[in-house]
C-alpha cells in the first residue's frame, strides 16, 4: 500500500541525517517493485510519486499528458516532490523523467540517499511489454525500442547528476537489487 504524503514540523534543510531512500531510473528498472521492498524490509514507509500524482489529478498519467499536457504533469511532479520530500523514514521511487528538473532533485537531494537504477534498452523493452500499451504509451511508438534507446541516451547525463549511487539491474532478481540498494544505502549512511 502506498503511504500517504505527510509534513514535517521542521523545514527539509535542517535535517541532519539522511533517512530516506530515492529510486530514481527509467521506466522498467526496477524502481517500483524493489522500492516496495526495501521499504518492508527497512521498516520505512513507501511512496510511488507517480501514483500521488494520478491521486491529486483524478486521472491517470497518459491522460493527464494527452488531456492536460505534459507541462501541467510536470507542475503536479514539482508539487508532489517538494511535499514528498519533507518526509522521514520514506522510500520514494520517481517517475522516469522526474530527473530532467534539477529543482525535483533538489528537493530529494535535502533528505534522501539518491539510488539511480539503470537497465540495458532490451531490457527495459522486455519488462515494459508486460504493462501494455495503455499503461505504457512509449509503447504505442511506431518503433518503442529506438524510442527507449533516444530516451535513455538523452535523459542519462541527468541521471548521473542526480544520484549518489547507481544500481545496473538488467542481470539481476528482485530481492538481488533489494540487498544492493539495502547495502549501499547502510555504506553510504556508514561514511557520512
Amino acid at each position: 500500500m502506498l503511504a500517504s504524503i505527510k509534513a514535517l514540523d521542521s523545514p527539509v534543510g535542517i535535517m541532519a541525517e539522511k533517512t530516506n531512500i530515492c529510486l530514481v531510473g527509467f521506466m522498467g528498472t526496477g524502481k517500483s517493485s524493489a522500492g516496495k521492498l526495501v521499504a518492508q524490509q527497512l521498516g520505512k514507509q513507501y511512496i510511488e510519486t507517480d501514483a500521488i500524482i494520478e491521486e491529486k489529478a483524478g486521472k491517470s498519467i497518459p491522460e493527464i499528458f494527452s488531456e492536460d499536457g505534459e507541462l501541467h504533469f510536470r507542475e503536479l511532479e514539482i508539487e508532489t516532490i517538494r511535499e514528498a520530500a519533507s518526509n522521514v523514514d520514506t522510500v520514494f521511487s520517481l517517475g522516469g523523467g522526474a530527473v530532467l528538473n534539477q529543482i525535483n532533485i533538489m528537493y530529494m537531494r535535502q533528505s534522501s540517499v539518491i539510488i539511480s537504477l539503470t537497465a540495458r534498452p532490451e531490457v527495459i523493452f522486455q519488462r515494459i511489454s508486460k504493462d501494455g500499451k495503455e499503461k505504457r504509451p512509449l509503447l504505442a511508438k511506431a518503433d518503442p525500442m529506438q524510442e527507449i534507446e533516444k530516451l535513455l541516451a538523452t535523459r542519462a547525463p541527468f541521471y548521473a547528476a542526480a544520484t549518489d549511487l547507481i544500481i545496473e539491474t538488467s542481470d539481476n532478481e528482485i530481492d538481488a537489487i533489494v540487498a544492493q540498494i539495502i547495502n549501499l544505502y547502510d555504506e553510504y549512511k556508514g561514511s557520512n
